[in-house]
């Protein structure tokens, strides 16, 4: 079909979440799987004051308004702004914090974050067939590129990439045209030489469309296509099936 380059969604596409890998915080009488107890525990250093129950309640506003933020233009919202507006939901002032100790917030959220990730390990056999013959990249909507980083380095698979695209940097999220015309730009092909693999029908099919991309869409559920979206080019359950499309 004349490609040159696979481009791959990360999250549910590359690698699957696990959030029971999270270390276990227990708070208000139950348990959760979560890194809000090791970063309240860096924080707490700081700041002796901050409950675990009250950091835990901030930590979650955070994250929903940062959402809401982003579904209002798919602009994004950098893990350093979330953090921000979690210190200032907690009562303090995100310029009086020490700059170690949002380094070390966002380093253990990382280290913690990529240990939940599943990396099944038919995935990295397939990126090293196609990598002997394709331009590969990641496009990933998240808002710290190293965590991405992490989780491809920890799966070992990083170095089979061209190039990794992730939203924080560019400032834009799928399906914004900018995140996939920057990958493409970096990769040296056109849209046409390119095929989108990803999970997301309303992110990553109409993300990749918009470009002119083909997409191949993974529907590990068999679900039905969202009327409102056109059709992929390609439909599987699995990347093993990748080989069918872009195999020899």
């Amino acid at each position: 079909m004349g490609y040159q380059a696979v481009l791959f969604d990360l999250f549910d596409t590359l690698v699957l979440f696990d959030r029971t890998r999270l270390p276990v915080v227990r708070v208000n009488g139950r348990e959760v799987h979560s890194t809000a107890g090791r970063l309240h525990a860096i924080l707490r250093a700081e700041v002796p004051g901050i409950e675990l129950a009250a950091f835990v309640d901030a930590l979650l506003w955070s994250w929903q308004e940062a959402e809401r933020l982003r579904a209002i233009d798919d602009r994004e919202i950098p893990a350093p702004a979330r953090f921000r507006m979690l210190f200032e939901r907690l009562g303090l002032d995100p310029d009086a914090l020490p700059p170690a100790v949002v380094d070390a917030l966002l380093r253990a959220h990382r280290q913690e974050l990529s240990r939940a990730m599943e990396f099944p390990p038919h995935h990295r056999a397939l990126l090293e067939r196609l990598a002997a013959r394709y331009r590969l990249a990641v496009v990933s909507n998240f808002d710290y590129t190293p965590t991405v980083e992490a989780i491809l380095d920890r799966s070992r698979v990083a170095g089979l990439f061209q190039t990794i695209v992730v939203s924080d940097a560019v400032g834009w999220r799928k399906p914004k045209p900018i995140i996939f015309e920057e990958t493409l730009r970096r990769l040296g092909v056109g849209p046409r030489e390119a095929l989108f693999v990803g999970d997301r029908p309303d992110i990553d099919v109409i993300g990749a469309q918009g470009v002119s991309m083909d997409v191949a869409w993974i529907n590990r559920a068999g679900e039905p296509l969202p009327a409102d979206i056109p059709a992929p080019q390609f439909e599987i359950r699995d990347l093993a099936e990748l080989d069918a499309i872009v195999g020899d």
